[in-house]
């Protein structure tokens, strides 16, 4: 299992992101970040959640629990119009339950009316 700290810098370096920018989002001083990913200190859980927002991932991702897991890269292949199925899945866990259920049923419906 990846660690949080070399996730966390794949991310970053990913992103083309400086620690002073990520740093910056998390309200904290550049060399506290760096301690982050280099192991020095740990990071805390509050750190942690704002990350995964920040790079629009799990936190399971982002904590190793498998590449299942939303967010997971595995799904940052564009699969229709440049938009990825990480993206539509991030879209989907920001909705309130009821409003899941209308989009699954809708699609349910486009199934349906496909055939």
């Amino acid at each position: 299992m990846k660690e949080l700290r070399k996730i966390l810098r794949e991310l970053r370096e990913d992103h083309n992101l400086k620690q002073a920018t990520v740093a910056s989002y998390l309200g904290i001083e550049q060399q506290s970040y760096s301690n982050y990913e280099n192991g020095n200190r740990s990071i805390p859980l509050w750190a942690v959640i704002k990350l995964a927002d920040y790079y629009k991932v799990s936190t399971d991702y982002l904590l190793g629990a498998g590449s299942n897991a939303p967010g997971s890269p595995n799904l940052r292949i564009p699969y229709l119009n440049n938009i990825t199925l990480h993206e539509v899945l991030y879209k989907l866990q920001k909705l309130d339950p009821e409003s899941r259920k209308k989009i699954l049923r809708y699609l349910e419906y486009l199934k349906y009316i496909s055939h």
